[in-house]
């Protein structure tokens, strides 16, 4: 096959993407398994559209081209849903239980704290902050390629205080029917942060999550508070499996007045693995 310029693009390009994904790789220091299978195949697609337009230059009715063109536009679509709109996660450890269970998939509204742009600290088209008691998802900050959820417990500038496992806003005790404690036990603070922290005051732009299994959570008393950059979304629906399905309910942790619970249907904009 003779090779003229719009074959050596096609070839050229195909290397280039494939390096660069590389190079990203090399750099973010790898991606957890889904993440890593969805950008894959998004690589694949790139590159067998490249080949099949500019390199083979297969007909428009050929049936390669006629499913690698209609793959590579699918796949275009879902990449703007879901960096805008909404994503789906699955829960793969227990500490959301029994708000959460291990298996459970569920549906992430992406744009409601914002949308995260590469290279930008700053988030755009913010429609709001995360309040106390959203149920919210984000990337790990010590190991960005692994998503966590938790619930938001404090915003920036509330002091935070936890006192043989109850957890004190502002020096109010929260009233927190979703928390479930299955470790009887209680440690002393000089053992661990689990049970006993703080009181230590939520900085500008961060916030400070705890899983509702609380015996059994890795969270902010343990690595510290969330910055706002590492929210990718709030948790919405249950989709999966079908006797789990529902709308995932969020509390208005209002420590000034009587808590009461409402869900994401009653909330404006709140339409929108995972530890």
């Amino acid at each position: 096959m003779k090779l003229d310029k719009k074959a050596i693009f096609g070839i050229a390009g195909s290397i280039f993407v494939i390096l660069i994904f590389i190079i990203i790789l090399i750099i973010i220091k790898g991606l957890e398994t889904t993440e890593f299978i969805f950008w894959a195949l998004f690589i694949a697609l790139v590159v067998g559209e490249l080949l099949v337009v500019f390199t083979f230059k297969l007909p428009k009715k050929h049936v390669v081209r006629d499913w690698v063109e209609p793959a590579f536009e699918a796949i275009i679509i879902a990449i703007i849903i879901r960096a805008f709109l909404i994503q789906a996660f699955k829960i793969p450890t227990s500490s959301m239980e029994d708000t959460l269970l291990i298996g459970d998939h569920i549906i992430a509204n992406k744009f409601i704290y914002g949308t995260t742009i590469i290279f930008k600290k700053e988030k755009i088209l913010k429609f709001k902050h995360p309040e106390r008691g959203d149920v919210v998802i984000f990337r790990y900050p010590n190991d960005p390629k692994y998503m966590f959820i938790k619930r938001c417990i404090g915003i920036p500038g509330d002091i935070i205080e936890i006192k043989d496992k109850v957890v004190y806003v502002n020096g109010k005790k929260l009233d927190e029917p979703y928390v479930f404690h299955k470790d009887i036990r209680t440690i002393p603070r000089e053992y661990s942060p689990r049970d006993n922290w703080g009181p230590v005051t939520v900085p500008e732009n961060h916030i400070f999550v705890m899983g509702d299994n609380r015996d059994f959570s890795a969270d902010s008393r343990f690595w510290g508070f969330l910055p706002y950059g590492y929210l990718r979304g709030q948790a919405w629906i249950v989709y999966w499996p079908p006797t789990r399905w529902r709308v995932i309910k969020h509390y208005n942790i209002n420590i000034d007045k009587e808590q009461k619970k409402i869900s994401d249907t009653k909330r404006d904009a709140e339409f929108a693995i995972i530890k």
